[in-house]
C-alpha cells in the first residue's frame, strides 16, 4: 500500500469562515433593536413657585391660598388638623366656596411620597379649583 504524503491542501481547508457567523450576529442586533420596547417616561407639570417666594400668609380676604400639608409620614394636615386622602375634596370645596379665588398651596416634605402630593392635586381639580402649586420643601436649619 502506498501512502499520500500530504500536499499541503488541508491546510488551505482547515480555515474558518467567519461570513455566516456574522451574517447571525447582524441577523440578532437588527431583531433586539426592533424588539426593543422604548420606555417612554411620563411626568407630571408642577408649578413651583421660586425659591425666594412664601404662600401668601392666611388672611380673611378672598385670595388667601388653601394650605394644604403633607408631612413626612404622609399624613395630610389641613387647618390645624390631621385629615384623611379622601376627605381632601370635601375640604378644598368648603374652603373654595368662603374663599371664591383662593389658590391651593401644597407644602409637602421632601420625604413624602409623590403619590400622596398627586392624591391632594387631583382632589383640588375635582373640586374645580385649578391653580394648585406646591411649596418648595424648607432646608433644615442644622
Amino acid at each position: 500500500m502506498r501512502r499520500r504524503k500530504n500536499s499541503g491542501s488541508e491546510e488551505d481547508n482547515s480555515e474558518i469562515d467567519l461570513t455566516p457567523m456574522l451574517d447571525v450576529v447582524f441577523i440578532m442586533l437588527i431583531f433586539f433593536i426592533v424588539t426593543a420596547s422604548f420606555v417612554k417616561e411620563s411626568t407630571i407639570d408642577v408649578n413651583v413657585p421660586p425659591k425666594e417666594e412664601n404662600p401668601p400668609p392666611p388672611t380673611d380676604d378672598d385670595n388667601a391660598a388653601i394650605v394644604v400639608r403633607v408631612l413626612a409620614n404622609n399624613e395630610i394636615w389641613m387647618e390645624d388638623r390631621r385629615i384623611d386622602v379622601r376627605a381632601v375634596r370635601a375640604n378644598i370645596e368648603r374652603i373654595h366656596a368662603e374663599k371664591p379665588k383662593a389658590p391651593v398651596v401644597i407644602k409637602a416634605d421632601a420625604a413624602s411620597h409623590a403619590k400622596v402630593f398627586v392624591a391632594v392635586a387631583d382632589a383640588a381639580r375635582e373640586a374645580n379649583v385649578y391653580n394648585v402649586s406646591l411649596l418648595a420643601p424648607e432646608k433644615k436649619k442644622q
